[in-house]
């Protein structure tokens, strides 16, 4: 019988009398918390989850937030959460599942992207890292060259796609595992980015080992696997839950309140226009993530994801502006390789240049038009002259 929010909110109470989060550790409250089904709810029973409406999470975190229960900080990991987790339910085997998905909720292994590289960013499945089965031992050695991996040097694993037959044309030839970041062969070099931090890394493959017990779907498959894990990717930055005035619109609004002084009738226009659009893109967000609950995220996740990232751009730039001189500022150009993105918690100067990298992560700004432009509006798609070539044939 499904779980309904009465049910949901029982239980929660229940989690909570057992384990009051004021006198039990936080790593304690969680394990409970994911054995009790509550983690995830529309994830299966023995995963975190009880196989209840994804709709009914809200009241769950409801009940926990109230009680002022820990939770896992959810930014440190989201690419697990976000991608990785979703990837691992849609394709994964019993095994895997069981192996993962716990350490991955309860933050206790840290997960990054190994996906795009120096000559296969917009173009992805034109990926030249290399995978090789060695039969006698039952795993695929793999070597390449990966970029703009978030989170590598926090990493315990990676989803990796890579190419395992150049024969085929290029998006049937790639085969998805998971690596394991300590692994010999692993190499992450820091990219200093225009923050002066080095969030993103360049990832290093030499002779690589991963057990075939580690290949997520079919060998060749990896394409169809790494769409999921695309399409989570972008409603989890686009598609992020937040309060009415939230993101970046709540800073240059709380300048606008408490400095009268800054204030001119040419930012104020500007304020309210990309104000309103902040707050549309917002309900957007909620009626995608009610989409979502009847069933697996699609193309309309590319298009809050642009959004977010001209909005960001847009209002960080205003922002800016507004501060006049102040604006140029900028707190500290140390090189850090921080954990997390912080875009409230930092100060405008920092907003401004983080920005700039939204149109750019997770699938260009370019990429998606065309993705929104083909599979939402049904326009023709561009030409293409490479789509049955042999990837091995192909102009490099």
């Amino acid at each position: 019988m499904t779980a309904t929010a009465a049910d949901l909110v029982a239980r929660t109470r229940d989690l909570l009398a057992a384990h009051p989060p004021a006198s039990t550790a936080p790593a304690d409250f969680l394990r409970a918390r994911f054995d009790a089904g509550l983690a995830w709810v529309h994830y299966p029973e023995g995963l975190g989850g009880l196989g209840a409406p994804r709709t009914l999470q809200a009241v769950v975190d409801a009940e926990l937030e109230a009680a002022g229960a820990p939770d896992n900080d959810p930014r440190r990991i989201g690419i697990g959460l976000g991608m990785a987790a979703p990837t691992i339910l849609a394709y994964g085997t019993e095994e895997q599942k069981r192996r993962f998905l716990r350490p991955l909720w309860l933050g206790e292994e840290v997960w990054c992207q190994l996906f795009s590289e120096p000559g296969a960013g917009s173009d992805l499945a034109a990926l030249a890292t290399r995978a090789v089965l060695d039969e006698a031992a039952g795993e695929w050695v793999v070597d390449g060259q990966k970029v703009w991996t978030s989170s590598a040097h926090t990493a315990r694993w990676a989803i990796l796609i890579a190419r395992t037959d150049p024969a085929l044309p290029k998006h049937r030839g790639i085969t998805y595992f998971l690596c394991d970041m300590h692994a010999p062969g692993v190499e992450v070099r820091p990219l200093r980015q225009i923050t002066g931090e080095a969030e993103f890394n360049e990832v290093f493959l030499t002779g690589v080992r991963i057990p075939d017990a580690h290949r997520i779907g079919a060998v060749g498959e990896g394409w169809a696997v790494a769409r999921t894990t695309l399409m989570n990717e972008r409603v989890s930055i686009g598609g992020m839950r937040l309060p009415r005035e939230g993101g970046m619109i709540a800073p240059v609004a709380a300048t606008w309140r408490e400095r009268p002084e800054l204030r001119t009738h040419a930012l104020h226009q500007r304020l309210l226009g990309l104000w309103v659009e902040a707050e549309v893109a917002r309900l957007t967000g909620e009626r995608l993530r009610q989409q979502l609950a009847a069933g697996q995220p699609g193309p309309e996740g590319s298009g809050m994801k642009l959004t977010f990232a001209r909005l960001n751009q847009e209002i960080s730039g205003l922002e800016v502006e507004l501060l006049g001189e102040e604006g140029l500022l900028y707190e500290d150009w140390t090189m850090r390789r921080p954990d997390i993105v912080d875009f409230t918690g930092r100060d405008a100067g920092y907003r401004y240049l983080r920005a700039k990298g939204n149109s750019i992560e997770g699938g260009t700004s370019e990429i998606l038009l065309n993705i929104v432009a083909e599979r939402v509006l049904g326009l023709p798609a561009e030409p293409r002259d490479d789509k049955d070539t042999p990837w091995k044939d192909l102009a490099r």
